[in-house]
């Protein structure tokens, strides 16, 4: 089997209604925008696609694609994915490929995998269970007492825990944080996720209210350039340390986050910037060698079979950006999301998608 072809397909990508925001200094919800749909196919006629929905996505993704991809991917074998995997590491060195998009190739190959063999990905994986609890996951709202109140209707909904994206004030993101504890008891889970707002002091003042408080862990509180000052976070403070989101290098940055002990929870193991299925697996097994936890971020669809093919993430990701909190689709009442069922990553094939794109899309935060 050969591949014949790869496109690029622009999409519509609906608004959140309602739309939403993040800390101070981020962009919120986009408005309806621009979207991609990298399509490949083959010879035999199997196929596979992948999305692609950060801001100006399309034009992005059919440059590099006429540019760059096609000549690597036209001829070659799609079932030759760790081979393939490494051409996209060597094409960026020289190309400087934006992050999201390392992992495209890849998700589009193993959803023509599944396809082929009529088998959702999670079981080409390997397959660790076919249920994992969710935690809701917050934007950013206006005040404690809406945070409290979202607080609520998610566990009357169901869902097993709670992560915060506050406002990025140190004084008042701790203020926040234990009132949350207070307000739900000791024996609910909490996270805290600081979205890479804090300097060094400001991480360890908040660090120390989160260890206070007894949360489970503390994700991205200062931007992941720097593993020294996350090392430096590490030993001032109790709460444990979930990290590695956003910095580029799949594994091979992972492994220096651990190296250095600063991953005293885990680290990010994700589609969108983890360069893919595989880069994302990769980065759980590194992480299981250290009996570390390797926590699947996002609630896309491709993040939904890693969920149930990592043995050592232990939840799944799930968006509550309004005030008036809806469950996911894909949560049950009892707060589980349980494994897909149908072939490859279950992405639409015909680009048809209007609303129906929102659970196939990872919002940017």
């Amino acid at each position: 089997m050969k591949i014949t072809h790869v496109e690029v397909h622009r999409i519509d990508v609906p608004a959140a209604s309602p739309p939403f925001r993040w800390r101070d200094g981020l962009s919120g919800s986009a408005p309806v925008g621009d979207g991609a749909v990298l399509h490949i196919g083959t010879d035999e006629g199997a196929e596979g696609v992948s999305v692609f929905a950060r801001p100006g996505a399309y034009s992005t993704l059919r440059d590099l694609v006429d540019r760059v991809f096609r000549a690597e991917l036209v001829g070659a074998d799609p079932f030759q994915r760790e081979w393939l995997w490494h051409r996209v590491w060597e094409l960026d060195r020289i190309h400087e490929l934006p992050l999201p998009t390392l992992g495209l190739i890849d998700i589009a190959l193993w959803d023509l995998a599944g396809r082929y063999h009529g088998e959702p990905v999670w079981r080409l994986l390997g397959g660790f269970r076919e249920a994992i609890p969710a935690y809701a996951s917050t934007s950013t709202f206006s005040s404690v007492a809406e945070f409290l109140d979202v607080a609520d209707q998610c566990l009357a909904l169901g869902y097993r825990g709670i992560k915060l994206h506050a406002w990025g004030d140190a004084r008042r993101d701790a203020e926040l944080c234990l009132a949350l504890r207070d307000h739900v008891g000791p024996d609910v889970p909490l996270m805290y996720d600081g979205s890479a707002g804090f300097d060094l002091p400001d991480a360890i003042r908040l660090g120390r209210a989160l260890s206070e408080a007894d949360y489970l862990w503390y994700e991205e509180p200062i931007r992941e350039f720097s593993i020294s000052a996350y090392q430096r976070l590490a030993e001032a403070v109790d709460v444990p340390l979930l990290v590695a989101e956003t910095s580029d290098g799949a594994h091979m940055n992972a492994a220096d986050f651990i190296r250095a002990g600063a991953a005293t929870f885990g680290v990010r193991a994700g589609t969108t910037l983890r360069g893919g299925i595989t880069g994302a697996m990769r980065t759980a097994h590194l992480a299981d060698a250290f009996r570390l936890r390797a926590e699947v971020h996002g609630s896309d669809i491709p993040n939904h079979h890693l969920c149930m093919a990592i043995s050592n993430t232990t939840y799944y990701e799930s968006l509550v950006t309004s005030v008036n909190v809806v469950r996911e689709r894909h949560v049950d009442d009892q707060g589980l999301v349980h494994a897909p069922a149908g072939p490859g990553i279950a992405l639409p094939l015909d680009f048809g998608y209007g609303n129906e794109l929102l659970p196939f899309v990872e919002q940017p935060r």
